[in-house]
């Protein structure tokens, strides 16, 4: 990776110096991937299982 690339990508890069997700967004098929560095996540593609509002 380029050291320009990787100053763009800083937020998600790990410790080994890998482009890493946040588990919730890993398998998700839209591009507004966020990083593992984020507590909150606000997706609107979303949907939890265990939520009781209808989809």
């Amino acid at each position: 990776m380029s050291k320009k690339r990787k100053e763009e990508w800083v937020f998600f890069l790990n410790d080994r110096g890998r482009i890493t997700y946040n588990a919730l967004c890993r398998k998700c098929v839209y591009n507004c991937k966020q990083s593992f560095r984020a507590a909150v996540i606000v997706c609107p593609h979303y949907h939890s299982k265990r939520s009781n509002r209808p989809p």
